[in-house]
């Protein structure tokens, strides 16, 4: 082999690594992008989920202070209906008392 086809050869082999380094920046660079691109879909959704977390603490407080309120209307309501039943069942006792 002579020393011309040497260099040849050795050109043929430096340029095919200088090509195939280039793939890869190419590759690497695609991929990159591709991870950017998935970290910015994963923090709009971390977003989105927290302002939607954040709707739902509201909701539930105030579907606490909704039950509340009812549970405390109901108790005065209870009472209310207890006081009545007792005032009816002593005028019932008074009168049968009286009867007798």
């Amino acid at each position: 082999m002579t020393p011309d086809e040497r260099l040849e050869r050795i050109e043929h082999v430096t340029a095919a690594i200088a090509e195939d380094r280039r793939r890869d920046r190419e590759e690497y660079r695609a991929l990159w992008r591709d991870t950017q691109r998935q970290l910015n879909e994963l923090t709009a959704n971390v977003n989105r989920n927290t302002l939607a977390i954040a709707d739902t603490r509201d909701l539930i407080h105030q579907l606490a202070a909704d039950s509340r309120e009812a549970d405390a209307r109901l108790a005065a309501e209870a009472r209310e209906a207890d006081a009545r039943l007792g005032e009816r069942i002593a005028a019932l006792v008074s009168a049968i008392a009286a009867k007798l």
